[in-house]
């Protein structure tokens, strides 16, 4: 059996994500195989745009097409914990978190959870829009802050509902799929770090992409649409050019540089055991891939 520090993969998928209702075009797909050869770009399997029914389809059917496949998307796999364990029987994890949302949520298309923030049980908890409202603090799981200590960024909470930057929506729909695939794949998929990676098919890991960009040496906060600067990125994570039509938006080359971290950080066991990881967090808040803490 694999050990969670010595994991392997054949391929690896990095996933830009959102949280929007209705049409949008904010999710891209990147993929790279294990070796050198640069990320691609995917395309959507219909229609003009990738939809989160889509992602899940195709993610469902990448664990049984052969192979091991680390997938990460850019969203938070939970809520920060010292309020989202009010909402749960005492003992609640992120798992029992990810029902709760799918069920508060159920009626909503295309796996959309903003409205588990509107709920009245939960509402005052959340930033939903304008000023930021009267002693609200905004709260942050343990992962977010350790990723502004390593000065790999800094992610908003999940709390905070909207706003162009916000990760809220996004997080919150990141979540019924995540429980949508644990009922489809049961065996054949393991979400990190709740559950330690053995021998699944599908591994999938929450993703920061400003930290793929951070660890190819840019510390620029601007988006990334120039070829150029995006090859040399990759570079820097041993990778060759991408592989993507012009022309290129900020969600694609994001994609398709964390999928290239992705690859160039999974052979690393320091990455599986951060130090700042403990086991109470794991279970609960999960954990940024490549953050150390």
């Amino acid at each position: 059996m694999t050990s969670d520090s010595e994991q392997t993969f054949d391929r690896f998928v990095a996933i830009d994500w959102s949280g929007a209702l209705g049409a949008y075009d904010g999710v891209a797909v990147a993929e790279c195989r294990a070796g050198a050869e640069g990320p691609m770009l995917l395309p959507p399997p219909a229609g003009r745009c990738w939809t989160r029914t889509a992602v899940a389809g195709w993610l469902e059917a990448q664990a049984a097409g052969g192979g091991r496949v680390l997938a990460g998307i850019d969203c938070a796999f939970s809520l920060p914990f010292a309020v989202a364990a009010g909402y749960l029987p005492p003992g609640g994890d992120a798992r029992a978190l990810w029902a709760l949302v799918d069920r508060v949520a159920a009626e909503a298309p295309d796996f959309h959870g903003a409205g588990f923030a509107r709920h009245a049980d939960y509402v005052a908890d959340f930033w939903l829009r304008g000023p930021r409202p009267a002693g609200w603090v905004e709260p942050h799981r343990a992962a977010e802050l350790a990723c502004r200590r390593d000065r790999l960024g800094a992610p908003d909470s999940p709390f905070k509902q909207f706003g162009p930057k916000t990760v809220g929506p996004g997080a919150l729909a990141g979540m019924r799929v995540l429980h949508h695939l644990r009922r489809r794949l049961d065996g054949r998929l393991a979400v990190w770090p709740f559950e330690a990676p053995a021998v699944q098919p599908l591994v999938m890991v929450e993703i920061f992409p400003r930290l793929f960009w951070r660890r190819s040496g840019r510390t620029a906060s601007a988006k990334v649409r120039d070829r150029g600067e995006l090859d040399a990125a990759l570079a820097r994570l041993g990778s060759g050019p991408a592989a993507a039509p012009d022309p290129l938006t900020d969600h694609a080359t994001d994609a398709l540089v964390a999928a290239a971290g992705l690859r160039a950080l999974a052979a690393d066991p320091a990455v599986w055991s951060p130090p700042g990881l403990d086991p109470a967090t794991a279970r609960t808040e999960g954990w940024i891939f490549g953050v150390r803490g």
